[in-house]
């Protein structure tokens, strides 16, 4: 049991922002090196898997946009958790976690919604419907650019981190939203393929280059949140050291 404790003791420690920054500075070249292999093994197997006997070779979008849905998804989530953190847990790092996520987020989306629109159109005709599972989507994406001005229009870091986690766990709701809006409602969004009951409908020689860059992307997204959070906690530093400076150069004498 003790040893148990010191060893989260030990993890805890990198709840200190110098200590996390020493971590994120020798982690994130090797997530950056693991991530540029896997992508390139799975942009590898994405150009050697069959085509599609429907849609021929516009489904290798596949192979990037749906990775690119689930990012969008999966950063907002670990936002609501971040979130958490600072109005429950009071962690000091919940803050620049959540904040650091959301640009990342923003250009997932931004990312899924264009690669969504490019794969649409050859094959529902249109570049766009407000149907759903798009119009969903598109809410999320503006939830991020939401988010990030409201962490930048506000001057208080306290008002702008309580504010900021009030609005991400009111908007986590759109999550099961665009996760179950193709279940729930009519729409030109193919149902889930992947992760389901009865196991996945796609064939193992497309299923596999979809997992690795699904994989490959992952591993990219952590590393740039690691390098956004490491960013974020040195201009913190920065701003705090020229407010230490204005006071004193303030003082008479």
């Amino acid at each position: 049991m003790s040893d148990l404790t010191s060893r989260l003791s030990g993890w805890m420690d990198f709840a200190n922002p110098t200590r996390f920054v020493w971590l994120a500075e020798k982690v994130v070249p090797w997530l950056a090196t693991i991530a540029a292999l896997i992508l390139a093994a799975g942009l590898y197997m994405s150009f050697a898997a069959p085509e599609d006997f429907q849609q021929g070779i516009t489904v290798r979008i596949m192979y990037i946009h749906v990775p690119f849905a689930w990012l969008a998804m999966m950063c907002f989530t670990l936002m609501a958790v971040f979130a958490l953190g600072t109005l429950v847990w009071r962690h000091p790092l919940a803050d620049v976690a959540l904040k650091s996520a959301a640009p990342i987020g923003a250009v997932f989306t931004a990312l899924a919604l264009i690669t969504g629109s490019i794969w649409g159109k050859p094959m529902w005709g249109t570049w766009w419907v407000w149907d759903a599972r798009l119009t969903s989507v598109f809410v999320l994406f503006l939830m991020y650019l939401g988010i990030i001005a409201l962490t930048r229009a506000l001057d208080d870091a306290a008002r702008a981190a309580w504010a900021a986690a009030i609005i991400t766990l009111v908007g986590f709701i759109n999550i099961p939203i665009i996760k179950f809006s193709v279940d729930w409602w009519n729409t030109l969004h193919q149902p889930a393929s992947v992760f389901r009951m009865g196991g996945s409908t796609i064939d193992p020689s497309m299923l596999r280059p979809l997992l690795v860059m699904a994989l490959g992307f992952t591993v990219l997204f952590f590393a740039l949140h690691l390098m956004a959070m490491r960013t974020e906690i040195r201009r913190r530093r920065v701003i705090s050291m020229r407010r230490v400076a204005a006071r004193q150069a303030d003082k008479p004498g």
